[in-house]
């Protein structure tokens, strides 16, 4: 006498919902509020200032070993050239961060009307 008993199981896993958030997460059209708005504006303005600067900074920190190399190396040929190519390279590195302040200097107060009003908007 075996009945068929329809019987119902569910399991439920934490880990598997979460999972499965995550995953809807991603292709659900994302709107951006104004606190990611505001954030996103700030790294506007001190990213292209961060990379030039980097940018200036890492040629001129290997000009300025090239220098070194140049009077460590060939002393008798390249001694008085190799001083001026390190002193190229040590006036690079001491003008990577003034170059920065600069540019996110200019890039602030271009966005500055657009800050100060989304900043207006969220503390009120």
């Amino acid at each position: 006498m075996n009945e068929n008993k329809e019987s119902f199981n569910y399991d439920y896993s934490a880990r598997q919902q979460e999972e499965i958030n995550e995953i809807r997460k991603k292709y659900i059209p994302r709107e951006e509020d104004k606190m990611e708005q505001l954030r996103r504006l700030d790294q506007s303005a001190t990213r292209p200032g961060l990379i030039i600067s980097l940018a200036v900074g890492i040629i001129s920190t290997l000009v300025m070993g090239f220098g070194m190399c140049c009077t460590m190396v060939w002393t008798e040929t390249m001694f008085i050239p190799g001083i001026i190519i390190g002193i190229i390279g040590i006036a690079g590195v001491a003008s990577a961060y003034p170059i920065y302040s600069r540019i996110t200097k200019k890039r602030r107060e271009k966005i500055a009307p657009e800050i100060l009003r989304l900043t207006d908007e969220l503390s009120k």
